[in-house]
């Protein structure tokens, strides 16, 4: 699911960097504002995708991965709600007409929060094997 979540934030990025919105007659992408926001979310789509590649790797080697692999679900889940939130945003009105892919993306990225173990079980999850540790 995870890897589903990380893919989708790619192609919503892409398809937000490919918007020809203008602003007084230049592309939005040259304002400071919109800037920030790829950046926040170019940032947060790739800590999402190599959170994810490590806790597979370490699947792979046969390590204990438990923690990793809340960390990777956790990630990608908030950073998929938080780049569909902020493209709807970038897209103004627009963004939130049933037929924009963002608003599609924003209703399936939220739910990614709930199901499959919701955030603040994931931040249990983490908690729990990080204070293990530090008392084993």
């Amino acid at each position: 699911m995870v890897l589903v979540v990380v893919f989708h934030l790619k192609q919503q990025h892409q398809r937000l960097l490919r918007q020809r919105r203008r602003r007084r007659r230049a592309p939005i992408s040259k304002l400071q504002s919109i800037q920030m926001k790829i950046s926040k979310m170019t940032t947060a789509r790739d800590a999402a995708r190599l959170l994810t590649w490590r806790a597979a790797m370490m699947k792979d080697a046969g390590e204990k991965y438990t923690r990793e692999a809340a960390m990777a679900k956790l990630m990608a889940s908030e950073a998929a709600t938080m780049c569909a939130h902020q493209s709807i945003q970038v897209l103004g009105g627009m963004g939130y007409v049933s037929d924009m892919p963002a608003e599609r993306h924003y209703r399936d990225a939220r739910i990614t929060e709930i199901y499959e173990g919701t955030s603040e079980i994931q931040h249990l999850v983490i908690a729990g094997d990080v204070i293990k540790e530090y008392q084993g």
